[in-house]
């Protein structure tokens, strides 16, 4: 499974971001621009507005406005914080109507692809690891192939809107609200589905910047959702896992010992209940 380091370039203007794309699929600026102008209609101030779309040497180019704030991600949340990132979170989630909503493409990476992509990259000739690391590789290729995991594959529950990127960074603080950015993966999605991916990204789990019991209280999702969630940090913790495997993406850009950190945290949630 090869995923770059980096995908796009910016470019900051007084009053404006230039976003230049380094293509992987071929419709990232597309989905960034339909993203932005959607929430500039049903969500306005959430996310940036949408200024120009044009191409550069052949390179897709998305102009938009600048958002205040600076990115969550360098210390752990406030409890302000928090309660204002379920709150950026929920609009997201809720401001496209539902026939609308309809019409939007499913988000890059959704649970039938992830879990299609993660079963064959676990499938891969592991590199030499210490027994910890072994024993949580070989839990999570076990779990891969349970019936919880392929309820990933079905179709979302709670359908929603989503930037599809659970990366800290894109979530700006302006000392009083949170507002998005990076859309070029966006999408419908499944609600539990993008708390796990925030909940689980190496930005914020590794170094405990997140409280999962709080942020999953302030969005106030039922039981049910609780439930899918755990299944979808199980999947994304799975992810990241591999991810920081020597020889692959993630192992040379996180600090020494993230590899066994992720391996304990992956254990923990796959003996959760």
């Amino acid at each position: 499974m090869s995923v770059p380091a980096t995908t796009h370039d910016l470019a900051h203007g007084d009053e404006t971001v230039t976003k230049t794309f380094r293509l992987r699929y071929g419709d990232e600026a597309d989905r960034e621009w339909s993203a932005l102008t959607l929430l500039g209609r049903h969500a306005p101030g959430l996310a940036p507005s949408p200024v120009e779309r044009s191409e550069h040497d052949g390179s897709p180019v998305v102009v938009m406005s600048l958002l205040p704030g600076r990115p969550l991600g360098s210390e752990p949340l406030t409890p302000a914080q928090t309660v204002a990132l379920a709150a950026a979170l929920d609009r997201l989630h809720t401001a496209v109507p539902d026939d609308v909503l309809a019409t939007c493409p499913v988000r890059r990476s959704g649970g039938a692809e992830m879990l299609d992509d993660l079963r064959a990259w676990a499938a891969e000739p592991a590199p030499d690891v210490d027994a910890p690391v072994a024993e949580a590789l070989a839990a999570a290729t076990q779990w891969l192939q349970t019936a919880e995991a392929a309820s990933l594959a079905d179709r979302p529950v709670d359908p929603v809107f989503t930037q599809a990127d659970g990366n800290l960074a894109n979530f700006l603080w302006d000392g009083d609200a949170c507002r998005v950015v990076d859309f070029e993966d966006s999408g419908v999605s499944d609600r539990a589905y993008e708390l796990a991916d925030l909940l689980e990204h190496v930005s914020g789990s590794l170094r405990g910047l997140v409280d999962p019991a709080a942020l999953t209280a302030a969005l106030g999702l039922s039981a049910a959702q609780r439930a899918r969630l755990l299944t979808g940090r199980r999947l994304f913790a799975t992810f990241w896992l591999l991810m920081l495997l020597p020889g692959n993406p993630g192992h040379a850009r996180n600090p020494t010992g993230s590899l066994d950190l992720q391996a304990e945290r992956l254990q923990g949630l796959l003996r959760s209940r």
